[in-house]
């Protein structure tokens, strides 16, 4: 039988070591066993892994221990760390603070919603590790705030999602202004082509690290769908969390107009609701995020977009207010639900015009999801005499021309202050 592997095995200092300890773990995760190594050995690395699996810390501990020997000059960083949202840059910054605390290593965090103001400063000190998100990285080097030519060692994170927001453009330009001596890093829950195709260019002789991503969602996730008109969507929701014993859940919607429409419908019903998407200000974000994880807020609705990277125990339920167009979307929302060998509940409302993703979804997870008719749910909600406004139909969508396009993809994603520079222009 192997034995298990320590991160006392992986050659990281005893400062380092001393900050595992402390949060409680002894043993790395499978990408953290296989990227750690690797990384140490200043190798360009690929790692395939999805959020959750521990794939943050397998190249920030690593980071740490490169970059603990050293000083950065002013607008200088000595690093940078590229992530796709501000909650997900939030994350590797908190990673950083967690792992590196006995070393002296400074940092700092390039979002937008955030003052400007304050991380120039942060950059005319000088900063070892630089965590952004491509469009105020951007904004910041136009600015002349920053300089990129000391960069050692480059961090690409979920590039699989930097492609569904567009900001592969702005990468390509990003690492255009880089040195092309450094250590190049890329992770991703996925490899289509087009991210293969960046890993080819920027990287050197890379070692693949991967896990396999899940193809199935825990056994402790109860899955359910609903069929449902499209205009009976919000009622037949709010009938469902009225007859489930709801602690806390996620809901998902595919946009980002639909977070809020579907957040101010469910206070209205006198839930605890509240929606979180790009557009939103940072400490707005921050404080809703918190409220929810307090139990202040119950439901948190959101897009996939804004939901990546949160990590919240003890979710009760998820509902799927729209069928994630991506199979993997699904294994990846209701995960967040059934954890730690906790009973989790996931439901997904569909109409006839969802049906081939549903059938996506169940050759994904090789499993047939028991349907429940609109009928069956509303015949087991209280009975209330309050008037339920009904969701105004959706249009079909038409076609867009590019022009549109560029337009419309921004309100449908919620970049916020992170718009991808050719959106911008």
């Amino acid at each position: 039988m192997k034995t298990p592997m320590l991160f006392d095995d992986l050659g990281l200092s005893p400062q380092t070591l001393k900050a595992i300890h402390e949060c409680g773990y002894t043993q790395p995760t499978p990408i953290q066993e296989k990227a750690i190594p690797a990384i140490l050995m200043t190798r360009d690395v690929v790692g395939l892994a999805q959020t959750g699996t521990g794939k943050t810390a397998s190249f920030t501990l690593p980071m740490i221990e490169i970059l603990h020997d050293g000083r950065a000059k002013a607008r200088m960083p000595r690093s940078l760390v590229l992530a796709p949202t501000r909650e997900l840059a939030a994350q590797v910054a908190e990673n950083f603070d967690t792992y590196g605390k006995y070393h002296k290593l400074t940092k700092a965090l390039l979002v937008g919603g955030e003052s400007m103001g304050e991380q120039m400063k942060l950059l005319d000190r000088g900063v070892d590790v630089l965590i952004a998100t491509p469009g105020r990285l951007l904004d910041l080097f136009e600015r002349g705030a920053l300089l990129l030519g000391d960069i050692k060692i480059l961090v690409i994170d979920e590039a699989d999602r930097m492609l569904d927001m567009g900001f592969i453009p702005d990468i390509e330009k990003i690492v255009s202004l880089v040195p092309a001596i450094r250590q190049t890093l890329l992770f991703s829950a996925t490899m289509p082509p087009e991210i293969k195709k960046l890993a080819d260019r920027f990287l050197s002789n890379p070692k693949s690290v991967s896990v396999a991503p899940p193809a199935s969602p825990a056994e402790t996730v109860e899955q359910f769908l609903v069929s449902v008109p499209p205009r009976r969507k919000n009622e037949t929701l709010n009938s469902l969390i009225e007859r489930e014993d709801v602690k806390n859940a996620f809901i998902f919607c595919n946009r980002k107009r639909d977070v809020d429409m579907l957040a101010t419908w469910l206070k209205k019903q006198g839930h605890a609701a509240a929606g979180l998407h790009g557009d939103m200000a940072q400490p707005v974000r921050t404080k809703t995020l918190q409220d929810f994880k307090d139990g202040g807020v119950v439901l948190l609705v959101c897009s996939d977009v804004a939901a990546r990277g949160l990590d919240v125990s003890a979710v009760s339920h998820v509902f799927n207010y729209d069928v994630p167009t991506h199979a993997d979307d699904y294994v990846h929302r209701i995960g967040r639900t059934g954890r730690a060998g906790m009973k989790g509940r996931a439901w997904t409302l569909f109409t006839d015009d969802d049906r081939k993703y549903v059938d996506l979804i169940e050759k994904l997870i090789k499993k047939t999801i028991p349907v429940e008719t609109v009928s069956d749910a509303r015949e087991r909600r209280p009975q209330d005499s309050r008037p339920r406004p009904e969701r105004q139909e959706r249009q079909a969508p038409r076609r867009t021309t590019p022009r549109e396009r560029e337009t419309s993809d921004e309100e449908v994603l919620g970049f916020g202050d992170d718009v991808p520079a050719f959106l911008r222009r």
